[in-house]
């Protein structure tokens, strides 16, 4: 048999299967990704925002520091990285928010807010005092919002000067694959007004996002139809639930209709370079002892349920939920540090294990180390002392790509 012959047959007949594969699921981004997102209504954001949320959490730990410590099961350790994180980082990525966080408001109203919080984020991005990533949330491109939304977005750019790196925007309320080519469209545009370059999420709200007319999963064609565009899925939690019926009463994000829509989120994005993102819980920590340990208690449960299932990411909405999105983050991670980092150090020598790891598991295991350093829940001298592996070799096993 000439198999080079027979090679260059099946070379042929696969190229364009080839082309589609390498075009359509690129792999993972080598940008970080932020564990969650924070959403501020526009009226309320300035140049402080982010500080200030910074102390209004730490303020909430100190004062039921007992109560906190109870919860995250007397780990001083963890309780200690939490308060490090708060004072260094609070704010991983922030959204400004101009859609159900603002609400309708008069056309003067809005546009001045638009200008001041774009003014603001410009500044504290000059000074320093920004989060590292950071966006907008503008009205929905459904017909009796669309301008509106529009008007906001360009204001709010042209009042930074430039879509800086690090910078997205989320389209809310997503119902069709047309609105997604719109994004794109309205993304160039803005791009030739004002420089840089605009990157979008989707928020997955609605079920026509989940499953079109014809059966099949819209939100896999919406992120094809992104142009490489989409930085990532955002389930929303109540107007999904709402849209389904579900009761106010039991509307969350462990309600059945909320994990079948983020499994077929799950799938559609694996390999494609969009990231996921849980949506959030209105539950929060306010009030008395009681009422603040029972959201606690919620949250880190939710924020670590989301963690097991491959959810990095999700929403937070009150300063004191950042210390159980850090202390759920955190000791997620270290919790599974040793096991990954030992499995990966025995895959990598060749050396004997009671676990056969395939190269999808050891890819997952780099994978996780990585998340883990970019959160700050270890360091990657820590990952190396015990492996002897180096960041290159950690994102080579990932199949991390390097930022160029």
């Amino acid at each position: 048999m000439d198999l080079d012959a027979l090679t260059t047959q099946v070379d042929d007949l696969l190229k364009n299967a080839d082309r589609a594969l390498a075009r359509d699921y690129p792999g993972e981004r080598p940008t970080r990704q932020p564990i969650h997102t924070v959403y501020v209504p526009a009226d309320k954001y300035d140049a402080e925002t982010v500080g200030q949320w910074g102390r209004e959490a730490e303020t909430a730990v100190l004062t039921h520091a007992e109560l906190f410590l109870q919860a995250i099961g007397g780990d001083e350790d963890l309780l200690a990285r939490v308060l490090e994180k708060l004072a260094r980082e609070p704010i991983e990525d922030l959204r400004i928010d101009f859609e159900d966080g603002y609400g309708p408001r008069d056309d003067d109203e809005e546009d001045a807010a638009a200008t001041a919080a774009g003014e603001a984020l410009r500044d504290s991005m000059k000074h320093g005092e920004s989060s590292p990533f950071a966006g907008i949330r503008f009205k929905s491109f459904d017909p009796r919002t669309r301008h509106r939304g529009l008007r906001t977005l360009f204001l709010f750019l042209d009042a930074m000067g430039e879509i800086p790196e690090g910078f997205t925007v989320t389209l809310p309320k997503v119902t069709s694959v047309d609105q997604v080519d719109a994004m794109v469209k309205v993304a160039k545009a803005m791009e030739r007004e004002v420089g840089g370059r605009l990157l979008f999420e989707l928020q997955i709200e609605t079920p026509q996002s989940i499953l079109g007319t014809d059966g099949t999963a819209l939100v896999a064609k919406m992120i094809h139809a992104s142009r490489n565009r989409c930085l990532g899925l955002h389930y929303g939690t109540y107007d999904y639930s709402a849209f389904c019926a579900v009761p106010a009463s039991q509307q969350s994000l462990e309600h059945p209709v909320a994990d079948h829509a983020k499994a077929i989120m799950q799938a559609a994005a694996a390999g494609t370079g969009v990231r996921l993102s849980d949506g959030s819980t209105n539950v929060l920590p306010v009030g008395d002892d009681t009422q603040m340990r029972i959201a606690w208690d919620n949250h880190l449960r939710l924020v670590r349920r989301a963690l097991d299932r491959g959810f990095y990411q999700g929403w937070d909405l009150h300063p004191a939920q950042l210390a159980s999105r850090y202390a759920a983050t955190y000791a997620f991670f270290v919790d599974g540090f040793r096991d990954s980092v030992d499995r990966l150090k025995k895959y990598v020598e060749h050396t004997g294990s009671a676990i056969l790891d395939e190269p999808a598991t050891a890819r997952a295991m780099a994978d996780f180390c990585l998340r883990g350093m970019d959160c700050g829940a270890f360091t990657l001298e820590e990952v190396s002392r015990r492996s002897g592996l180096d960041g290159d070799t950690l994102a080579e096993l990932a199949l991390r790509p390097t930022a160029e």
